[in-house]
């Protein structure tokens, strides 16, 4: 099955964040987890727990980072191999972004994903194969 889009950190924090402040994202990420076939990379999982652990729960037990995990792993995961990073480094170059953003829209492309929804980068700009769309902008 061919992946609809690839998922940045940002939109994975959302989803799993229980600060009432985050409400509107909270349920625009949540939408997006439940309702589309979207893909990953190892990139997106690493940050995803280093953030979960420091900023969106205070202290989460592993118990519930690893239900996340379990979740996630129902979806195509891009690795980061040395393609992925030659690639990405293309990428933050021929863009002017940051290599991290690079290796994340090099790994969406590698695995044919048409769109990648993120808040990190221009809303509506297309890098490569990938149009970045900000699920989060309000129209």
């Amino acid at each position: 099955m061919r992946i609809e889009c690839f998922l940045d950190t940002n939109v994975l924090l959302y989803a799993a964040s229980t600060r009432i402040e985050d409400a509107r994202k909270y349920k625009i990420a949540e939408r997006l987890l439940l309702t589309t076939y979207f893909g990953l990379s190892g990139q997106v999982l690493a940050e995803f727990v280093s953030k979960l652990k420091k900023v969106l729960i205070a202290v989460p037990p592993i118990s519930e980072i690893v239900r996340w995990l379990d979740l996630l792993s129902n979806y195509p995961t891009a690795p980061i191999d040395e393609r992925t990073v030659r690639a990405g480094l293309h990428m933050s170059e021929r863009y002017g972004i940051s290599y991290w953003d690079g290796a994340i829209l090099a790994s969406a492309e590698h695995m044919g994903a048409p769109i990648l929804y993120t808040e990190d980068l221009n809303h509506g700009q297309t890098y490569g194969s990938v149009k970045v769309i900000n699920p989060f902008q309000v129209n």
